[in-house]
């Protein structure tokens, strides 16, 4: 089985909206657990990896480069 590899700064889109009505986030941790913040609200959550996968709709674009 293929792991996939998130990055830091990327842009990542959630099947459920936020409380704040936007699916947008940002990574901004990687490891056994996922760090997101929520690019409208500012709102930080963490998830394991396997529960970031399931929710995960699709992975935008890397704002670092």
């Amino acid at each position: 089985m293929e792991r996939k590899v998130y990055k830091l700064g990327d842009h990542v889109i959630m099947r459920k909206p936020h409380a704040c009505k936007t699916n947008d986030w940002i990574i901004t941790r990687v490891g056994v657990d996922i760090k997101l913040k929520c690019s409208f609200c500012g709102r930080e959550i963490m998830m394991d990896r396997l529960e970031f996968e399931r929710k995960l709709k699709k992975v935008m674009e890397d704002t670092n480069e």
